[in-house]
Parts: C-alpha cells; structure tokens; sequence
C-alpha cells in the first residue's frame, strides 16, 4: 500500500473507465483513502472483475455506461445520487485510440469515434457532474489529457488533438465553474506502462525510440498518474483551478 495519502475518506468520487488501467489503479488508491467509489466502463464483465478485486464492499458502486451517451450518463449520476445522496468528485478517465497514421487520410467515422469517446465523452460527464455539484457550491473535476494533446506523435493525431480539447475545456470550464467553488483541472501523462499502451511499449524498437525522448529514462507507472489527480481531488489543491499537470518524466521539457 502506498504511504501517501490524501484525505479523501468519505467523499463520493466516479471514475469513468475505472475497470482497468489507470482507472482501476485509482479505484485501488481510492479503496485505501476509504471514499465512496463509483467506476463506471461499457462492459459489466470487466466491471464485475474489477469490483472482485477491489472488495469495495457497500462504499463502492459499479455501474455499465457509455459516457458518450447522454442517457448513459444521466443513469450513471442517477445511481450515484440514489446511492450514495451527493457527488464530491468527477475523474474523467476514459481514453481510447485507434492509430491514425496520417490525420488527413482519416475517414470521417474513425475520426468521430475518437473525439466521441475522448472528448465528448468527457463533456457530457463534466457537464451532469457540473450542475449537481453547483447546487452543493463545491466540487472538483479532474480529467485525464496526454501529452499528445501538447505535441503530435505518430499515430495518435486525432487523439491528441481530442486532448488538447480536453485542456481546453478545462480551462473553460474552470473559469465559469470558479464561483460555484468548483475547480477544474487535468493530468497529462506521457507513455504508462498500460494495456492501453501496450502496443507501444512492448515493441522494444518503439519502447526504446520513446525513452530516448523522455531525461529520466523509463515510461512511467500507473500510480505515478495516480498520485497527480488525486492531488487535484484533494483540499490540498483548494486553490488551483484549470491547470494541467505534465507528467513525462520531462519529456516536454527537451
């Protein structure tokens, strides 16, 4: 168990795309801090995987939606009010990418179905967890970006374009949440050794053309991640609002 902890006992946070990755770490790290999780993802299978490992027991609430659908989402809060009265916290997680060598030569259904899951997605969580947390006149909403939003990378255009969406919606999204004593915020890691990111890692070509880019040398670890958002979850962020926090082991810094 990690040492590290950040007083987040009691509050009611949803993960989307919680079942696995980055999520399920974060579930994991959540379990320890004694909150009230909710993980949401499409397939109930890996949501009914994930809770046998995490044994959440009452304080967690697993829930199948897709977060690009706005009846979807709306369920997902319904369950979380109905269950838990109240929501602290809104981690937008979920990511996905299907490579794009050339962004130009991308057919228009690709391209919506990256931008749906990565960014519309996110806006519709972001928007329903908006309006119940202006009626408690506290909140906070951390997303997920990449710094692929920041600079193009091969095979990911349409996803980092969907990120550097991301920020900008958090920025946006922070300066009219700002009075409703809301704040905004996003992590963007570079590479993390993920099933996500498998493709790429466990190809030691690419694996090793990525590290060569990165000064402390290694891709990072999921709880690495972890660690950032939870930081903006927590009070001890009570003053930072729409900033991006770069995690690339200072890649972006060369």
């Amino acid at each position: 168990m990690s040492t590290i902890t950040y007083g987040l006992e009691g509050k009611v946070i949803v993960v989307t795309g919680g079942s696995r990755g980055i999520g399920l770490e974060l579930a994991k790290k959540l379990v320890e801090e004694k909150a009230k999780i909710v993980i949401c993802g499409r397939k109930k299978e890996n949501l009914d995987a994930a809770a046998a490992s995490l044994g959440g027991g009452d304080s967690l609430l697993t829930v199948a939606a897709h977060i690009a659908k706005e009846e979807d989402v709306n369920r997902l809060f319904e369950e979380v009010i109905n269950r838990f009265s109240r929501l602290d916290i809104l981690i937008n997680n979920v990511g996905m990418n299907l490579m794009t060598p050339s962004t130009a030569d991308t057919d228009v259904a690709q391209w919506q179905k990256i931008i749906e899951t990565n960014l519309t997605g996110t806006f519709i969580c972001s928007r329903k967890a908006a309006a119940i947390m202006k009626q408690a006149n506290k909140g906070k909403i951390v997303s997920l970006s990449s710094i692929a939003g920041r600079k193009a990378s091969p095979g990911m255009g349409i996803y980092g374009i969907a990120k550097a969406g991301v920020e900008m919606m958090t920025r946006v999204l922070a300066a009219e949440l700002a009075s409703y004593n809301i704040q905004v915020n996003a992590v963007a890691p570079a590479m993390v050794r993920t099933d996500f990111s498998k493709p790429f890692w466990s190809n030691r070509d690419i694996h090793d053309h990525v590290v060569r880019g990165i000064p402390m040398g290694r891709i990072a670890e999921p709880i690495e991640v972890v660690h950032p958002v939870l930081f903006l979850a927590s009070e001890a962020s009570s003053f930072i609002t729409g900033q991006t926090i770069v995690v690339d082991g200072g890649s972006t810094a060369i």
